[in-house]
């Protein structure tokens, strides 16, 4: 069934309007026509069930039919803050895998040795939307703006946080630590490491250090590892 990302929909509202966009690749990409059947998420948790009523290239109109609310929620929350790699294809894949994984919040960190220090989140976001439709998720992780390093670490978090980084430094395992059923929110930094001075002023603000494996990993890979990771042991 064909799946589209809805986030303007009203669960009590029984009919709904796709936009332009949506409408011509309804009708002229997929070619459905009335009384086909499509689902729509709203990325805060609603899996819609719907009739298509009029298919009328610039204005589907839809008919809900069943709506379930908390669809495939997860036992934990998941916020990985991550440098944006030279590369952006490299962060769009990890965008685009760990959507497919589970998780619920980016934030882009620009830190001292970041090669990147810009990143277009509205496309990055287009990246994740696919992403949900394509794995039906019915919730939209979260793509924070890109923000200072020191900046972001005087946020507050309410989970346990952690640091992943190369420096030869007392460190333990994310499994070893991490508790189940819980908040998470992960470090990631660039190619070249989190500065020293980055990683103290981490460990300073509560931050656990910790290791993602014996391999130097690529920064979209060890973001990754950390988003398999924490959803594998939260199974």
């Amino acid at each position: 069934m064909h799946l589209f990302h809805t986030p303007d929909i009203a669960p009590t509202h029984p009919q709904y309007f796709l936009n332009e966009e949506e409408s011509k690749h309804a009708v002229r990409v997929l070619r459905l026509e009335v009384g086909a059947e499509v689902q729509l998420i709203d990325g805060k948790g609603g899996l819609y069930t719907a009739q298509i009523k009029d298919a009328h290239p610039k204005r589907v109109i839809l008919q809900i039919t069943n709506v379930v609310t908390g669809y495939n929620k997860r036992n934990h929350y998941l916020h990985i803050a991550i440098a944006p790699t030279k590369n952006l294809d490299r962060l769009e894949w990890f965008l685009e895998k760990a959507t497919e994984i589970g998780i619920d919040e980016i934030s882009l960190i620009i830190c001292q040795r970041s090669e990147r220090k810009e990143a277009k989140t509205e496309r990055l976001n287009k990246i994740i939307t696919s992403a949900i439709k394509q794995s039906l998720k019915a919730y939209h992780p979260v793509l924070n703006e890109p923000v200072a390093f020191n900046k972001f670490l005087s946020q507050p978090f309410g989970g346990q946080k952690f640091i992943a980084h190369c420096e030869d430094s007392e460190k333990t395992s994310l499994s070893h630590d991490l508790q189940k059923q819980d908040g998470y929110l992960i470090l990631i930094g660039p190619e070249g490491d989190f500065s020293p001075a980055e990683i103290d002023a981490a460990l300073h603000n509560g931050y656990k250090a910790i290791t993602l494996g014996e391999s130097r990993l690529r920064t979209e890979t060890a973001a990754l590892e950390a988003c398999f990771e924490v959803n594998f042991l939260n199974r």
